[in-house]
Parts: C-alpha cells; sequence; structure tokens
C-alpha cells in the first residue's frame, strides 16, 4: 500500500521482486508469505494477466522478460529483398523495370517461328493409306513423295475411291493438278460409279469442276442411281455449280433412275434459286417419274412452307402457261 500511496500505480509482488537477490533466495528455500501473496493477486481485479503471472510466480518463478535492446524485429519480404538483391537507388530500380518492360515488347514483336518442316522420310511410312489420307487432308509433300517413290496415282481404297475423287471433294486443287499432271483417270469410277466430277459437285467446288473439264472429264456420265453431275448438284444445293453446267450443254431433263430430272429434285427439296434457273433455260415442267409425277405435282405434295411452296407453285404454273400458249 505504501508503494502505492508515493507512485500512484500499484504493482504486484510479483512484478516487484522481478530478478532480485529475494526471489533467488525463494526459489532455493521456498516462497515466503505464499498465501498472502496469493491472497493479494487474487484480489487485484479482473486483469486475467496479472492472475496468472501470480500463479506461475507461485509454482515456479516468474519468467524474465528479454533484456532491452535485443527486442525481435519482423523483417518484411520487401526487407529481405532488399538484403537479398542490391537495388542501389531509386534510379536503379526504375532503369530495371524499364529494361523489363523494354524485354516484354521486344518478345511480342518478334514473330513465332515456324516449325521445322517434316522430314521427308517417314512422311509415307504408311503407304496407300497415307497416301489417299494426305489428298483429303491437303498435304501436297505427302503426295509427291508417294509419286515420286513410282506409287500409283489411281491407287484407290476398298471403295475403288481414288485421290483424285477423295480431293474433289475437298476442293484441293493444287492435288488435283498434281495428280493429273501424274496420270490419274479422270473419269475413274468407284463402286457407286460415280467419277471425280460427281464429288467436286457433291463438295460445291467450282474451282476443282472447271479443272477436271480442262482434263477432259465428261459432263454427262451417270452412276448406279443414273444421276448426272447436274443432278448431284441440284441436290447439293450449288447454284453456282448447276449455272455452269448448264452453260457447258448437258441435258437438263435427262432422268435418273426414278426418272426424276434436275427439276424434280430441285422442287422436292425447295430449290427456290435452282429452280428458276432450270426454269429460264426450258427444263420440262411436265416431264413425269416413274411414279407419274411431275415437278408441278410435286409442289403440292411437298408443301410444308406455306409462303415458298405457294411462290414455286406460281412459278411453275406461270411457266405452263406460257408454254401452253407459245406452242
Amino acid at each position: 500500500m505504501q508503494r502505492l500511496k508515493e507512485d500512484g500505480a500499484w504493482e504486484p509482488p510479483a512484478v516487484e521482486r522481478m530478478n532480485t537477490p529475494e526471489l533467488e533466495e525463494e526459489k532455493r528455500r521456498g516462497p515466503r508469505n505464499r498465501g498472502l501473496e496469493a491472497v493479494k493477486v487474487r484480489g487485484v481485479g479482473a486483469w486475467g494477466g496479472r492472475r496468472v503471472a501470480g500463479r506461475r510466480e507461485g509454482k515456479r518463478g516468474a519468467v524474465s522478460p528479454p533484456p532491452q535492446g535485443q527486442e525481435r524485429v519482423r523483417k518484411s519480404s520487401v526487407d529481405l529483398r532488399r538484403e537479398i538483391i542490391d537495388v542501389g537507388s531509386i534510379q536503379r530500380l526504375i532503369e530495371l523495370r524499364k529494361q523489363r518492360r523494354q524485354r516484354r515488347e521486344e518478345r511480342a514483336a518478334t514473330p513465332e517461328p515456324s516449325p521445322p518442316p517434316e522430314p521427308l522420310e517417314i512422311v509415307c511410312l504408311g503407304g496407300p493409306r497415307t497416301f489417299l489420307r494426305a489428298a483429303v487432308q491437303g498435304k501436297m509433300r505427302v503426295i509427291e513423295k508417294f509419286l515420286a517413290d513410282g506409287g500409283s496415282p489411281d491407287t484407290c481404297d476398298e471403295f475403288h475411291r481414288t485421290a483424285l475423287h477423295r480431293s474433289s471433294l475437298e476442293g484441293h486443287t493444287d492435288i488435283l493438278q498434281k495428280l493429273l499432271d501424274s496420270g490419274a483417270t479422270v473419269d475413274f469410277r468407284d463402286r457407286l460409279d460415280c467419277t471425280a466430277m460427281h464429288w467436286a459437285c457433291r463438295g460445291g467446288h467450282l474451282d476443282a469442276v472447271k479443272l477436271l473439264q480442262d482434263h477432259g472429264a465428261d459432263l454427262s456420265l451417270k452412276d448406279k442411281l443414273l444421276s448426272t453431275p447436274l443432278h448431284v448438284a441440284t441436290r447439293t444445293g450449288h447454284p453456282d455449280i448447276v449455272e455452269h453446267l448448264i452453260h457447258c450443254g448437258v441435258d437438263i431433263n435427262s432422268p435418273d433412275r426414278e426418272g426424276d430430272t434436275a427439276l424434280h429434285d430441285a422442287t422436292r427439296l425447295s430449290r427456290y434459286k435452282i429452280i428458276k434457273m432450270l426454269l429460264l433455260h426450258g427444263a420440262d415442267m411436265m416431264a413425269k417419274n416413274q411414279a407419274g409425277k411431275t415437278p408441278t405435282d410435286l409442289v403440292q405434295q411437298w408443301q410444308g412452307d406455306g409462303a415458298r411452296e405457294a411462290g414455286l407453285s406460281r412459278e411453275l404454273g406461270y411457266r405452263a402457261a406460257w408454254t401452253c400458249h407459245a406452242s
């Protein structure tokens, strides 16, 4: 109580006698006035830290704080980085950032190197199968290697489809040119009697059609369904090829095995643009197929889209009336 009056703040006896000769003596002999000190410590109040300190002091003695001047200093990652890397000054740090930015810009401006070319020694290890696959994928080097090694340009698969058929479907005109220059048969037929011209019309590649035509392809050959290239182009919906074939003078009214002409197919499939083209070039609207149906009958039978089918009916009706009047 005397210390409370003089200093204005009371401290527990354990704190007063910390690191004193009396404390060392007490450790050897045992605590003096243990009951009184415990009562004083419990009567301090609600400060849990002082009660804990009193208990620890009564049981095994107080723990001495670290000596002054030796406090542990926590270092941040920035301090550690500065100890490892000597940046020198702010100016040096700015220069490093500029150099890093400049290197990024140079890497972005530098184009990526092209992949190394495929070695010619391994491109044709698969033989004819690899050759035919290359015709679909457009790999000219594989084609050239196969032909240079003595392979036949008419090599075919189990369906008798050659590289010329496959490249015609995909429109690879450079491979078509190479195969034709190497002696490929332009009208080679597969098991369905389709030629490369049929496949070019099916793929919708007008350049391939013209290239085959320049090398003597027959535009009037029929497959096993008696379909001409005009039938195929009409069914697959390629008006540019239909127009080209018409201008080349193909038979516009040639029937297939079911008796359908190109106009029958165009009407059944609602190829409106092709229908107008065929009518303008003299397609026979009164031609009947094996079922006895004319293109006009097919319009009424297959109508589903009201507006378009109505337009087709009017177009065919006007054309029929004009034909009857002209005759």
